[in-house]
């Protein structure tokens, strides 16, 4: 079993992957781009602040997205 501090990284690096994969699409995945990075940057903000409660949940929404 993974811990929210093995899992969480993993999760910010895949879609920070998917993020250039969006952005390749050029205006056709804007809006995906935006939602992801709209994830991301509430994870970063989870992380920062050492709140476990929020790694959680940030953790869940990056592995939905897609």
């Amino acid at each position: 079993m993974n811990t929210v501090g093995d899992e969480l990284p993993r999760e910010q690096a895949r879609c920070r992957e998917l993020l250039r994969q969006y952005q390749s699409l050029g205006p056709v995945g804007k809006f995906g781009y935006l939602m992801i990075e709209a994830v991301m940057k509430r994870a970063d903000v989870a992380v920062a602040s050492g709140d476990v409660i929020a790694m959680i949940r940030s953790l869940e929404e990056l592995r939905g997205c897609q």
